[in-house]
C-alpha cells in the first residue's frame, strides 16, 4: 500500500467517505484534488473540510506534497475560472470544483460548453459573482494616510476599508500591488487583510472589523473638492449609478455623502450648463473616453469654451491605451497659454506621476539648467510631453522607465494635437526621438537632424536629445561635451526667438 493510501485510510469515516483536510485557498485545494484524482476518489465520497488559516502567510503552504502520479489534464479555461469560484462565499464551491475537475477528468472535455449542465450553470454563477466583487473592490478602495511609528524615512502607510461579499482579498491583491507599487498600504477587511511593504511579497493576515481603519485623512477634503468639480448632473442617470455603485459602499468612500446634496441641486446646474454651452471643433480631435467616464466627459463638454484647462481635465478621463491603468495620473503639459515656444518630451516619468507636473524630476531639473544656460526662461515656455501617462517596468520599490509604443504615442496623439494647436507656438522643441517622429515623421534621426531648424506642415521645429539622455551617459565630467552641446541645441531656439 502507498503512503498516500495509508493517509487516505486514516482519514475515512463510515461509509468509506474521505476526508480532505486543507489551507482554504485554491493552491492547496489542488493539491488535494490532484490527490484524490490519483487515487481514484469519487466527488461523492469526498468530505471537504478547510482548516483555519495561518495569523501571517504570503503564500499558500500545502499541508503535503503532490500525488506523484500522472493526472489528466484539463482546459486552462477551467483552471482561470475555479481560481476565481475558490472565492465564493458558499462553502459548497471546492465540492463544486471537485466535481467539475472530476468530470473533466474522465473524458467531458466539452463539459464547460453545456450552458444547461446544473455543475456548469452554479461554475459560472459563483465565478461571475466573484469577478463582480473584484471589479467593486478595485473601483471602491479608498486609501488614508497614516503614520506609522518605527517606519523608515517616516514613510506614511495607506490603509483602506473595504467589505467584500466573497473570499477576494488574495485573489484581487495582485492589481493593488501592480497599481500601487510606489506605497506601502493594507487593505483590511471583514475576511482577511492584504499587505504591501514596496518590496517582496503582498502579505496576508486574517479579518478584522472597521475600527482598525482610520476616519480620514489630510487629502480627503481636497479629494471631495476635485469630486464636487467633476459631477456631472447632466449625466446622472440615479438608477445606472445606483446599480454600479450600490450604496452599501457608500460609508467608506468619503465622496459619497456628497451626492445626494448634488443631486438635489442637479436641474439647478443643468439649467446653468446648458446656458453657458457652446461647441467646440477643436475638442472633436481627443478620443472620447469610455464608460463609467462619460460623467467627467460631460463636465468638460458642458463647461467653459475650448481652452488649455478644459482639454487637460477631458484628458484626465483618457482610455484610449492600457497606461491609464497602472499609472497614477494623467500629466498634462503647463505654461502660458501664448507661449511662443512649445517643448514637447517622451513622457512623464516616475516624479512626474507622482506630483502630475511635466519636467518635474531629474531629467527636468537638468532641463532647467540648460534653459538658463541657453537664456530661455521657463516659466515663459509651455512644456509637455507626447505620451501624458507613465509607462513603467516595477522593480521593488522602483518604477523603471519603459518606452511607449507607437500605439501608445498614436493614441495620446490627439491631446498633443489640441496643445499645439491651443497655444500655436512659433517653435516647438522635440527633446528625443519620440517626440520627433512623433510630430516630424517617422524618417526623423535625432543623431543626423537635431540642432537645426525644421519647418513641417507650417510650423518650424528644433530637435534635439532629452535630458534624460544625458543622466544615462555618466557622471557630469564625463557628460560635459555632450552637456555644452545640448546647451548649444537650446541656444539656437533663444536665437531664433
Amino acid at each position: 500500500m502507498s503512503f498516500q493510501s495509508s493517509l487516505f485510510d486514516a482519514e475515512t469515516t463510515a461509509g468509506d467517505q474521505v476526508v480532505a483536510r486543507f489551507a482554504p485557498d485554491f493552491a492547496s485545494w489542488q493539491v488535494e484534488a490532484r490527490r484524490l484524482l490519483a487515487e481514484d476518489i469519487a466527488p461523492a465520497r469526498v468530505w471537504w473540510q478547510p482548516e483555519p488559516a495561518r495569523e501571517h502567510r504570503t503564500v499558500s503552504q500545502p499541508s503535503a506534497k503532490p500525488a506523484q502520479r500522472p493526472v489528466a489534464r484539463v482546459p486552462k479555461a477551467f483552471v482561470d475560472q475555479a481560481r476565481a469560484v475558490s472565492c465564493h462565499c458558499n462553502e459548497d464551491r471546492w465540492a463544486l470544483l471537485y466535481r467539475v475537475l472530476w468530470r473533466l477528468a474522465r473524458g467531458e472535455r466539452h463539459l464547460l460548453q453545456l450552458g444547461g449542465d446544473p455543475d456548469v450553470v452554479t461554475f459560472t454563477r459563483y465565478a461571475k459573482a466573484v469577478r463582480r466583487d473584484t471589479h467593486k473592490m478595485k473601483a471602491f478602495v479608498r486609501f488614508r494616510e497614516v503614520a506609522e511609528s518605527g517606519a523608515a524615512d517616516n514613510e506614511p502607510r495607506y490603509v483602506a476599508w473595504f467589505e467584500p461579499e466573497h473570499f477576494i482579498v488574495e485573489y484581487v491583491s495582485g492589481f493593488f500591488k501592480r497599481r500601487f507599487a510606489n506605497m506601502r498600504w493594507s487593505i483590511l477587511t471583514p475576511v482577511g487583510c492584504a499587505h504591501w511593504e514596496g518590496q517582496g511579497e503582498v502579505w496576508f493576515s486574517p479579518a478584522t472589523d472597521k475600527s482598525a481603519a482610520p476616519e480620514g485623512d489630510r487629502l480627503e477634503a481636497a479629494w471631495q473638492t476635485y469630486y464636487r468639480s467633476i459631477f456631472n448632473p447632466a449625466r446622472v442617470k440615479i438608477r445606472a449609478m445606483q446599480s454600479e455603485m450600490p450604496q452599501k459602499y457608500w460609508k467608506n468612500m468619503p465622496e459619497a455623502h456628497l451626492i445626494p446634496l448634488m443631486l438635489r441641486d442637479a436641474d439647478r446646474r443643468v439649467q446653468a450648463m446648458e446656458a453657458n454651452r457652446k461647441d467646440s471643433d477643436l475638442l472633436r480631435c481627443g478620443p472620447r473616453p469610455a464608460s463609467p467616464d462619460d460623467d467627467n466627459a460631460a463636465a468638460v463638454e458642458a463647461s467653459a469654451p475650448a481652452s488649455l484647462e478644459r482639454v487637460a481635465l477631458q484628458a484626465t478621463t483618457c482610455r484610449n491605451c492600457p497606461l491609464w491603468q497602472p499609472a497614477t495620473q494623467t500629466v498634462f503639459g503647463e505654461g502660458p497659454a501664448n507661449a511662443r515656444v512649445m517643448i514637447v518630451g517622451e513622457q512623464p516619468g516616475d516624479r512626474e506621476d507622482l506630483a502630475g507636473r511635466p519636467f518635474v524630476g531629474p531629467a527636468g531639473q537638468l532641463l532647467d539648467h540648460a534653459l538658463a544656460a541657453a537664456g530661455l526662461v521657463r516659466e515663459r515656455l509651455y512644456l509637455t510631453n507626447t505620451v501624458k501617462h507613465f509607462k513603467f517596468s516595477p522593480r521593488g520599490k522602483t518604477r523603471l522607465h519603459a518606452t511607449p509604443s507607437e500605439t501608445e504615442v498614436m493614441a495620446c496623439r490627439p491631446w498633443l494635437d489640441a496643445e499645439i494647436g491651443l497655444v500655436a507656438p512659433e517653435l516647438v522643441i522635440c527633446l528625443g526621438a519620440t517626440a520627433g517622429r512623433a510630430l516630424l515623421g517617422a524618417d526623423v534621426r535625432v543623431t543626423r537632424d537635431r540642432g537645426r531648424l525644421i519647418d513641417h506642415n507650417d510650423r518650424r521645429y528644433l530637435l534635439t536629445v532629452h535630458p534624460s539622455y544625458l543622466l544615462r551617459r555618466g557622471s557630469a565630467a564625463a557628460n560635459a561635451g555632450e552637456y555644452e552641446r545640448f546647451v548649444e541645441d537650446l541656444a539656437r531656439a533663444a536665437d531664433w526667438v
